[in-house]
């Protein structure tokens, strides 16, 4: 008899469907909706921030060219992941990325600790001849970021974008005012909407990232990002956990 009801709802599309939808429903809620009240689910963490205009540009193109095929940007609560990328990611690190890196494969390393690791040119050549610095990669070439003029005409529609999402980026006197309070002068100077121009040109040529101070590249907000990822939070600070040692 039990046999029989299981092959009528297999076979009745409909009634298949709705049952279906009722079981994610449920699974869905049971995973879910715990988290909207644990209050430490994302964690405080000093040091997080939303990205510069620059570095924005930069994961932009990170996007663009599917670097998070092969990365992800999330280290997992394993020993072994801690001893060779760091402390586990927290959820705060995340809490500004739409949509966030975190990535489901690792053809390549992980990459949310990847930022000042190496050098400015040591990225670039990386980038665009992968097999020049490690000589068993199966990354492709990228030449054409340093040859190509970074576009940021749209920045400023790309960081209120994000702030109707609730990224604080800051476009009144008063959003400004709170990131001062949040991250202090410098930081909400950055995130400043109508200086954002400026602001981005302004990374590009004191960090030089390409090593063309003439031009602004693409390369340039790229190595920009990824120099970022990483280093906005001092986890030793945050270090409780034993199985996680620094060198």
């Amino acid at each position: 008899m039990f046999n029989f009801k299981h092959e009528w709802i297999e076979t009745n599309v409909g009634l298949l469907l709705v049952l279906t939808m009722l079981a994610i429903s449920i699974g869905g809620l049971v995973e879910i909706a715990p988290l909207f009240f644990i209050k430490n689910t994302v964690e405080k963490v000093d040091g997080v921030r939303p990205y510069t205009p620059l570095e924005l540009r930069g994961r932009d193109i990170y996007q663009r060219e599917g670097c998070y095929l092969c990365h992800s940007q999330m280290i997992r609560p394993f020993r072994d992941e801690a001893l060779r990328y760091g402390h586990y990611s927290l959820a705060a690190e995340s809490q500004y990325d739409h949509p966030f890196q975190w990535g489901s494969k690792r053809t390549g390393p992980d990459l949310a600790r990847v930022g000042g690791k190496y050098s400015n040119e040591w990225q670039v050549a990386h980038l665009t001849a992968p097999r020049s610095m490690v000589p068993q990669s199966v990354m492709p070439d990228y030449p054409w970021l340093v040859k190509n003029e970074l576009n940021f005409a749209d920045i400023e529609d790309r960081m209120k974008a994000l702030r109707d999402v609730g990224v604080p980026y800051s476009l009144t006197k008063s959003e400004y005012d709170d990131n001062v309070k949040k991250f202090g002068a410098q930081t909400a100077e950055m995130l400043s909407i109508p200086d954002a121009r400026k602001n981005l040109i302004a990374q590009a040529q004191s960090g030089n990232y390409d090593g063309n101070s003439g031009s602004i590249s693409e390369m340039d907000a790229l190595v920009a990002y990824l120099q970022m990822l990483g280093t906005l939070v001092d986890f030793r600070k945050y270090d409780d956990d034993a199985f996680v040692k620094y060198r």
